[in-house]
């Protein structure tokens, strides 16, 4: 018996064995296809040894943009909010959004601290490799 008022409410998610495993299989056939596409930008960026520039950055930004939509699909399907009502997507995904606002204030935060530590502390050098005894 449906709702009258909110008849998505009471909407049913139940679909049969063969369209579910369909379902499945072009899952884990799309997030293939992505994480592949990743795997390849990576590397490409690896062989490329590219400097810190736009095009650097215009593959990372495609590989972020990418392992977000894996991130969306997987949670859209495997844990089935793309089946859910608007409200209850919305409930879930804004927190999301400011939670990763948050990691990115941080990022640059602590980004900007190290690049005004370096410049006012004439004694701190940033080095990765050992200093040699003179």
């Amino acid at each position: 018996m449906q709702h009258p008022a909110f008849p998505e409410v009471t909407y049913q998610h139940h679909m049969d064995d063969k369209s579910f495993k369909k379902r499945i299989i072009r899952t884990t056939v799309i997030l293939t296809i992505v994480t592949i596409i990743e795997l390849g930008l990576g590397l490409l960026l690896y062989a490329l040894n590219l400097p810190d520039d736009f095009r650097r950055m215009l593959i990372k930004g495609c590989i972020i943009i990418l392992s977000l939509a894996k991130a969306f699909y997987i949670v859209s399907v495997f844990m089935h909010l793309g089946d859910e009502i608007r409200n209850m997507i919305l409930t879930i995904v804004v927190p999301l959004l400011l939670f990763i606002w948050f990691i990115i204030a941080f990022i640059a935060d602590g980004n900007s601290y190290k690049k005004l530590k370096n410049k006012y502390d004439p004694y701190f050098k940033e080095t990765t490799m050992p200093k040699t005894n003179h």
